[in-house]
């Protein structure tokens, strides 16, 4: 207990987990070794702890999300689940963001990836974060476990649950947490944690496996929590790691702890702040019994994005690409103010459709996205493209159907900061590519215009070290700056 209580005095390890998805990770690891004083995260083979000092959520290569600031022992919950591409992803209590842009990393864009946060002004910090780190299968919604269920009866291959909880593993730095806690307030964190699992529960196949995890000591949500879900529900176990897959640093949990006698508790796992270097943690992988057939056929996503118009009608307050900081739509509402729920779209008309194909030749080196005009879908001048296998979200509050594409204007196409960030240098025909540390970034941060060759005409992806920062335009031998004016940092 000594060692335990002294852990509180040592400062908090910090760590960041590289976006894989915009660059090599070995490389990554080599070229900011030096500058951010990497060392692995034993538990996630894309995290890494960092010197406080060195500040890397101040680079600008945190807003071109090369990678994410993340508390290194929540690193451990999706590596425990290992998601694979192609599967159909349930972040349930998903915001700020950690854990969905992990889940989208390991899925490696391929699936797709509902992300859930019940609290309106945590989705939108949800979907900005989604957006940055360049994310283009996923959907972002608003909504409680109690409206999601009914709608996804066993769909997800795999769920997150990163329960609300009383944050006792985090009162070394979160002064809310230590001063929120009460048993009283355990007492009701581990009721509504029950209530979240019930219906995570009937939204997994069949052999699909759920992760749960809480940052709290407390047994009441812990081992407790679990032992309680399984006496109602048989159909779940828990899943056991083998011995040698288990990292240091993570202890296993203590079945004496559940007042239910269940000694497969032992197989759940604890992060201790004494014996590791992070906050305290808890994690249980269960697995529910029987055997699904394949995923359902994506042919349902041709009907599913016709329908499309409809649940994006069904919306009374969309939130769609929170891009700027702000609602990227608000303009649009004015102008669509009082117009029928037929104005919002599924597919997109001929004459939109060859303003994106104008875009795509003169921009990028070749298509990169689905050619099924049911994809796409508007909303006001805003042209997204929909994940595969998109369903029928009707009568749900949804902040991002997918990826922001652009603004359809008179006569053009203008690409969204989204796009860029979900691009890579080498999918388009024109790129400047600046150091991290050089001026040029530090004034297109700014909003500064930038030069070049004056035979240059058209949109050009601006990379930093590599990894796209956003867009300019070409014209006259001068970059025009369309760096998002409420994300521009002025030095």
């Amino acid at each position: 207990m000594k060692v335990f209580e002294a852990s509180y005095e040592n400062e908090r390890a910090q760590g960041l987990r590289f976006n894989t998805r915009k660059g090599s990770l070995e490389e990554d690891q080599m070229r900011y070794q030096e500058k951010f004083g990497l060392k692995p995260v034993l538990w996630c083979r894309e995290g890494f702890y960092y010197e406080a000092e060195s500040r890397p959520g101040r680079s600008a290569l945190h807003e071109a999300g090369a990678y994410y600031i993340q508390e290194p022992s929540a690193m451990a919950v999706v590596s425990v689940l290992d998601p694979k591409p192609g599967e159909r992803v349930l972040d349930l209590c998903a915001a700020p963001g950690g854990k969905s842009t992990h889940l989208a990393d390991r899925m490696q864009g391929k699936g797709l990836l509902v992300s859930n946060e019940i609290h309106p002004a945590r989705a939108k910090i949800l979907a900005q974060n989604i957006e940055r780190m360049g994310i283009a299968h996923a959907v972002v919604t608003n909504e409680s476990p109690e409206n999601l269920a009914p709608r996804f009866p066993e769909f997800f291959d795999r769920i997150v649950v990163d329960a609300p909880c009383s944050g006792e593993g985090m009162f070394r730095k979160d002064e809310e947490a230590r001063n929120q806690w009460s048993p009283a307030h355990v007492k009701m964190c581990a009721e509504r944690q029950q209530r979240i699992l019930d219906q995570a529960g009937s939204m997994l196949r069949p052999g699909g496996r759920l992760v749960y995890s809480t940052c709290t000591f407390a047994p009441e949500e812990d081992e407790q929590g679990i032992a309680d879900f399984l006496s109602r529900h048989p159909e779940f176990s828990i899943v056991p790691l083998p011995e040698d897959e288990i990292p240091e640093g993570i202890s296993c949990a203590r079945s004496e702890w559940s007042q239910i006698e269940c000694p497969e508790l032992v197989h759940t796992f604890r992060i201790w702040p004494h014996k590791a270097e992070g906050e305290g943690h808890y994690l249980a992988l269960l697995e529910k019994a029987g055997v699904s057939g394949q995923q359902g056929d994506l042919d349902e996503f041709n009907q599913s994005a016709e329908r499309a118009g409809d649940w994006i009608g069904a919306q009374t307050q969309n939130d769609f690409a929170v891009e700027n900081g702000k609602k990227s739509q608000k303009k649009d509402k004015k102008k669509e103010k009082g117009r029928k729920r037929d104005a919002f779209s599924a597919g997109i008309d001929r004459e939109q459709l060859a303003l994106w194909q104008e875009f795509e030749k003169e921009t990028l080196v070749e298509p990169i996205f689905c050619e099924n005009p049911a994809s796409r879908i508007l909303f006001g001048e805003q042209l997204y493209q929909l994940p595969e296998g998109m369903p029928d979200l009707s009568g749900l509050r949804v902040l991002r159907p997918g990826l922001h594409l652009g603004t359809i204007k008179k006569n053009r196409l203008e690409p969204a900061h989204a796009l860029a960030l979900a691009l890579r240098p080498d999918q388009v025909r024109r790129s400047v590519d600046y150091p991290v540390d050089s001026q040029e970034i530090r004034t297109y941060l700014g909003g500064g215009t930038l030069s070049c060759d004056p035979s240059e005409k058209g949109w050009v992806l601006v990379c930093v070290d590599g990894f796209s920062l956003g867009w300019a335009k070409a014209t006259g031998g001068s970059l025009k700056n369309h760096y998002p004016k409420g994300l521009r940092i002025f030095s």
